[in-house]
């Protein structure tokens, strides 16, 4: 049986505005299984953002707990939070967020840098992480130099390059046509078959239907929880 890897309990998100409170999350319960491709879906306002800033330790909860590979990070301070998205999570977001004057393989090299690891490390962890996306003879290649389909890979490489517990996709495929589009969710497909946990946040339906699991966030809580494969 496959190992819970992320689990929420009575997650609860509440924001103070111009002197009222308002409630973004509403008691999330979720349990998330390793090895599992799951799409987070809902309309705008739904909660997804809030849930996904939670899921990837870049925001703490008003009340709940929050359990990532056993470990308890619902309080931890900054700096814990900090060191947990860098060892446990792989960000991809829709805008890329490459550095320009950086080639492929620096900012693939980006998160160990922050982890501390050795050059020469660093080295062979990024190229292998840009072979694993089919970018082993772009690592030179600045931003400018590369499709929007390598902008993405690129930056799933990153997301790779410190073997994260989950690999948490905001709209992945939104800034790319339908072809290239369709090639990163083969991508995502190759990874879900060489057992990474993918979290895939979307708007598009065809992009859900990459998971194996959907979630419908409406009103601050979770309304659906569907397996299709």
């Amino acid at each position: 049986m496959p190992d819970t890897m992320l689990k929420l309990t009575g997650i609860k998100q509440t924001f103070h505005q111009g002197g009222t409170d308002l409630a973004v999350l509403r008691g999330i319960e979720l349990e998330l299984m390793e090895g599992e491709i799951v799409a987070l879906v809902g309309p705008s306002g739904s909660g997804k953002s809030t849930l996904m800033n939670l899921i990837g330790c870049l925001d703490t909860p008003s009340r709940g707990e929050y359990w990532l590979n056993g470990q308890s990070v619902s309080e931890l301070s900054d700096d814990e939070l900090a060191h947990i998205r860098n060892k446990e999570i792989g960000f991809v977001f829709q805008t890329f967020n490459l550095l320009a004057r950086a080639t492929a393989l620096q900012n693939v090299e980006l998160p160990l840098i922050y982890s501390g690891t050795s050059p020469a490390r660093r080295l062979e962890m990024a190229q292998e992480a840009l072979a694993r996306v089919d970018l082993a003879d772009r690592i030179d290649h600045r931003p400018n130099q590369l499709s929007g389909g390598q902008h993405q890979r690129v930056a799933i490489a990153r997301a790779l390059v410190n073997r994260p517990s989950i690999i948490l996709a905001d709209e992945p495929t939104g800034n790319l046509d339908s072809t290239t589009g369709s090639e990163i969710l083969a991508l995502f497909d190759r990874l879900y078959q060489e057992g990474n946990t993918l979290i895939l946040v979307t708007h598009d339906q065809s992009v859900a239907g990459h998971a194996h699991r959907i979630l419908t966030l409406e009103d601050g809580a979770i309304r659906r929880d569907e397996r299709i494969k």
